[in-house]
């Protein structure tokens, strides 16, 4: 039955931009007659080609844009395994592996824990990076490009509108890749079906999708003592890199999760040229089934010390998250829009047996319950001036949580805008952190911390392309992170987490431009970070920067739009985290600093109609340089390759 729902669901008579309100382009009879005439059928209207600005795309919350065929810079920064702008990202060395984070953003509207495993939910889609489209006439997007070692990344989707009213897509992205290092393959795939429905009065909507995710990566430990001095060392024996002794060759973790989701919505009375008034109301609907596992086969490794058994390693954290969600919104042309709205979530994250320790003490099994919230936001265009605000609350179950966020933008004209946003929350820390249970004694904990609290005030200015800056402070209470348990031996991997009962203060600052003289351009984004903690339980590095400097031209008469360029990637030396693939989390460490190496690539990308081609020379300087890039300790960052790729549109 819920498939059923799924397959009509969302297109909305206003959509929902940036700035404001964005009406749809064109009339449904001008739409049916290029859906008619691409069928063959006729019309008595005139026979014209679709607008690519018709076709849309839209976001969980309702902003669109449209279908960009177009070569920028920002388009090679977006050529990439997880498909955007990963600055304040470095990846490790094979694609489709985790990413150690150079920054982070403390700005959330959550109100329940995290599923924990965050280093593996890189490339998994939650529900805000799922978008729906509307489009004149079928489109399809075929992307490629090239992995390490007998593999490839390969992502597609196809989108259609049968009707005005109803559209669905349909999407797979697949990636597998051998890597350059001992047990490092990495087979993912995300699948994804969307689809949207509008009556034709339009007073209802409706939108859902389906996902199923797999992200399997080998886990190797890192390399050992001895290979890492021998990779610093620069032998040209250990150029071929699977060689190289790591610590573990017979783990593996997978992330696994199911998603089907369901938001639709009826307006009781509509705008119109009678009423300025506008009553709808909602409801949403979202099932997710999840489960992290790491094994490891044969003998157990002493890495992470000793364990109940002596061989075939397999530990299993399961969540099933059931919620729903009633809204109504009332909307005024004087007033603004004012929502408010309550919601269940039903929970259940644990595993299936119960642990006792030495000494008596037990772990349990379950975390599960109901938590019931209410929430409200509120919306007001005036001028130049956009206000929006929205507060949400536990009123009951086990874990509190509150936020309330608020936003104000002036925008003066489509060149400047400013914007100043204040966020505060209080939020239960990620279920692993709570309750954790392995075959390894040291990864067995039962905790009770404190909420984590934040507070963030953020502003950003923009003018054109000169400037883009966003500065934000940040205090945080009762962090909770990852280090080495101080009771173990530093020999032994045991990984804790901890609750810095302190308070933080993190503060950014990052500036974009471009500026352009004739046909080149030097694009920079540079980042700076400081962070005042006693307790150094959050480290990032001060300076964090990109810079490309490029060519663009159009060729043979433009046939073809040629960029070609090189970009610099540096951030200066600080205490980087270490990643541990039992937990799949990177945790605090403060012996070793790790940085202050460059990273040059050299591109050179062409268009030709609408496919856009890529080809890189990566971390060519690796080549005569020193050995100290790292992706986090004991874990090298990649070598010189050379890679290939290309972006496709159709337009049928």
């Amino acid at each position: 039955m819920f498939v059923c729902l799924v397959i009509q669901i969302n297109g909305q008579n206003r959509l929902k931009g940036i700035g404001g309100t964005l009406p749809v382009r064109e009339n449904d009879s001008v739409k049916n007659n290029r859906l008619n005439e691409r069928r063959g059928g006729k019309t008595d209207g005139k026979d014209e080609k679709a607008n690519i600005k018709d076709y849309l795309i839209i976001s969980v919350k309702n902003d669109t844009t449209h279908v960009d065929t177009t070569l920028t810079i920002r388009k090679d920064y977006k050529f990439n395994y997880l498909r955007k702008d990963n600055f304040g990202l470095i990846p490790f060395a094979n694609l489709g592996q985790t990413y150690n984070s150079l920054t982070y953003d403390f700005q959330t509207t959550g109100l329940m824990p995290s599923f924990g495993a965050r280093a593996r939910h890189f490339n998994y889609k939650e529900i805000e990076d799922v978008y729906y489209y509307r489009v004149p006439t079928p489109l399809t997007e075929l992307f490629y490009r090239s992995a390490f070692e007998q593999g490839q990344l390969a992502d597609s989707f196809i989108t259609i509108n049968t009707s005005p009213q109803f559209n669905f897509s349909i999407g797979y992205k697949g990636l597998r890749s051998l890597g350059k290092y001992q047990n490092a393959l990495t087979s993912t795939g995300n699948f994804s079906f969307t689809s949207n429905y509008q009556t034709k009065n339009k007073r209802y909507n409706a939108r859902g999708h389906i996902l199923t995710q797999d992200l399997m990566n080998q886990e190797n430990g890192g390399l050992d003592p001895e290979s890492v001095q021998n990779f610093i060392g620069g032998d040209e024996e250990f150029d071929d890199r699977s060689i190289l002794e790591v610590n573990f060759e017979n783990a593996e973790n997978i992330l696994l999760g199911k998603r089907f989701h369901l938001e639709h919505d009826y307006k009781l009375i509509q705008k119109d040229s009678l009423s300025k008034n506008e009553i709808k109301i909602g409801h949403i609907i979202s099932f997710e089934d999840k489960y992290f596992q790491f094994e490891q086969s044969s003998s157990v490794s002493s890495f992470f010390g000793e364990s109940f058994v002596a061989s075939d390693i397999k530990d299993r954290a399961t969540l099933e998250n059931f919620y729903n969600k009633v809204y109504v919104n009332y909307s005024n042309d004087i007033l603004g829009d004012l929502h408010f709205n309550i919601s269940n979530n039903n929970y259940n994250y644990g595993y299936d047996k119960v642990v006792v320790l030495e000494g008596g003490n037990t772990i349990t099994n379950r975390l599960k319950g109901n938590i019931f919230a209410a929430g409200g936001g509120y919306k007001k265009q005036y001028k130049g001036f956009q206000l929006d605000g929205e507060f949400g609350l536990n009123i009951s179950g086990d874990f509190s949580g509150n936020f309330i966020k608020a936003t104000a933008t002036f925008k003066l004209n489509d060149d400047i805008a400013a914007s100043a946003t204040l966020n505060h929350s209080s939020k239960a820390p990620n279920y692993n952190t709570l309750l954790y249970q392995s075959d390894y004694k040291n990864y067995n904990w039962n905790n009770s911390f404190n909420n984590t609290e934040t507070q963030q005030l953020a502003f950003n200015l923009r003018y054109k392309q000169l400037a883009n800056i966003t500065v934000d402070l940040n205090t945080i209470t009762d962090y909770v992170y990852w280090k080495q348990d101080e009771t173990v031996s530093d020999i032994t991997q045991a990984i804790r987490p901890y609750q810095n009962g302190g308070t933080i203060t993190y503060l950014r600052a990052k500036l974009e431009n471009e500026i352009k003289v004739g046909k080149f351009a030097l694009n920079n984004t540079v980042l700076y970070q400081n962070v005042q903690d006693d307790a150094n339980s959050l480290n990032v590095p001060e300076i964090t920067t990109r810079n490309t400097l490029y060519f663009s031209s159009q060729l043979f008469k433009k046939a073809m739009f040629l960029q070609t360029g090189v970009t610099l990637n540096y951030f200066t030396k600080y205490y980087m985290n270490s990643y541990n693939p039992l937990l799949a989390e990177f945790y605090v460490q403060n012996s070793e600093e790790i940085g202050d190496f460059p990273r040059l690539d050299f591109f050179i990308n062409a268009k030709i109609r609408q496919t856009r081609i890529f080809l890189k020379a990566e971390h060519f300087n690796s080549s005569f340089g020193e050995n100290t890039f790292f992706s986090a300790p004991a874990n090298p960052y990649r070598d010189f390759t050379i890679r290939f790729g290309l972006a496709w549109n159709f337009f049928m």
